[in-house]
């Protein structure tokens, strides 16, 4: 979740465009109050010079002196307007609906009026406002009627009202668009910043599954060996005793780098995500050039491999086409042990720039059809090297042969 982003100096701001809540954007801002108050001192102020001009008989804001009472009268309501100006951020609609009959008999709240007409515009949708300006304008010559202006025409007097409510309106437009523009800039702002937050989420995620490929891979192997060296000191208990230390050597080794291994990747995925320091450098992932050590740790284990290595420049291989072609070899290499345990195996490498890497992995088909392995997994060894290949944008083929063996093969390629 992403959060409104807050100016450096919010008291100069309206408060509809710092409160990202709708429950909030009532309160008013220190920048709200001083326009508030500069607002309620112009109407006061059109209040008392409509008031003193009606007293001199000086109509000068379309106001015709009239009987005594009325103009008390006038001048109490214009107040109330005045003062209702606090509720107009409110209540914008209402206030002005309410003022609509006033407009007819009273001169000194013509202000007030004005102020309500613009907060409509500003806080209300276009034809809102246009309906309560219409409203107000078909009242304009009803209250000329019933308090004409000594100075001018009826009709003058409308075309001159009319051009100042149009430039309130005109007023109250700009503003409005001016915030709508400052809020859909903010809206997308937050919405790059929440998609950012969205993709580098899918990001970690990607990377976590990468990981625990790599943990699938690496473990599995670990294992097996550590399962093939059990084996053999379990049917050849009277070994001599330097074989059974030789083996119980390379268990305690594939056992201390299998707990090494899976102790670093759970390291990795229970790391803070959201820490800000340095990430801890990433060990360095075999490659193509890591297959003869890999195939020596699998004669080491017992398995017997034939190891053939025809690929022109090993060190010239891409390091992501070399790591996936160590993944292939190395996975091919536990599905040997596990499901066809003492079989041969062939593995041979091959390719150049121009003309692709080439993996093969293949091992007898085991008498009785494949073993059941004693290290559960997941069965998702072939799936994940199928997915390395389509990411590579090479081909993998696995599966009996014409002769009977079973062959894994991949194709990658290589360019110069």
């Amino acid at each position: 979740m992403t959060s409104a982003a807050v100016p450096d100096h919010p008291w100069l701001v309206p408060n509809a465009l710092v409160a990202a809540e709708p429950a909030r954007r009532s309160r008013r801002t220190p920048r709200d109050w001083l326009v508030d108050g500069a607002f309620f001192l112009f109407a006061l102020s059109f209040l008392a010079v409509a008031h003193d001009d009606a007293r001199q008989a000086a109509p000068t804001f379309a106001l015709n002196a009239g009987p005594a009472w009325l103009l008390d009268t006038d001048t109490l309501v214009g107040l109330l307007c005045v003062a209702a100006l606090w509720l107009r951020r409110r209540w914008p609609v209402g206030l002005a609906l309410a003022l609509l009959p006033i407009a007819v008999f009273s001169v000194t709240a013509a202000g007030a009026m004005l102020v309500v007409l613009f907060t409509v515009v500003v806080h209300r949708p276009l034809p809102v406002a246009l309906g309560v300006l219409g409203a107000h304008l078909a009242v304009v010559p009803l209250s000329l009627t019933v308090r004409p202006d000594p100075g001018m025409s009826q009709p003058a007097a409308t075309v001159f009202v009319a051009t100042i409510l149009g430039a309130v309106v005109a007023w109250g437009m700009f503003v409005r668009a001016r915030r709508q523009l400052v809020v859909s800039l903010r809206d997308r702002a937050e919405r790059a910043e929440a998609e950012q937050q969205l993709r580098v989420a899918q990001a970690r995620q990607v990377e976590r599954t990468r990981i625990a490929r790599e943990m699938h891979d690496v473990l599995a192997h670990r294992i097996s060996l550590l399962s093939l060296h059990a084996g053999a000191l379990e049917f050849r208990p009277d070994a001599a005793p330097e074989e059974i230390a030789r083996a119980a050597g390379v268990i305690r080794g594939s056992a201390h780098a299998a707990l090494e291994d899976l102790r670093a990747v759970i390291g990795v995925l229970r790391a803070d995500t959201d820490a800000t320091g340095p990430a801890a450098p990433e060990p360095p992932q075999p490659t193509l050039t890591d297959v003869p050590a890999l195939v020596r740790e699998s004669r080491s284990a017992g398995m017997r491999i034939e190891f053939t290595d025809r690929v022109t420049t090993p060190e010239a291989v891409p390091t992501a086409i070399g790591r996936t072609g160590y993944r292939i070899a190395q996975e091919g290499l536990t599905n040997a042990r596990k499901h066809a345990a003492g079989a041969a195996v062939d593995v041979r490498l091959s390719g150049g720039p121009d003309e692709g890497l080439t993996v093969r992995i293949r091992n007898r088909w085991p008498v009785g059809g494949p073993t059941t392995p004693e290290i559960p997994g997941a069965g998702t060894g072939l799936v994940g090297v199928a997915e390395r290949v389509a990411l590579a944008g090479g081909r993998l083929e696995y599966g009996r042969d014409g002769s009977g063996d079973f062959r894994l093969a991949a194709w990658l390629p290589w360019a110069a």
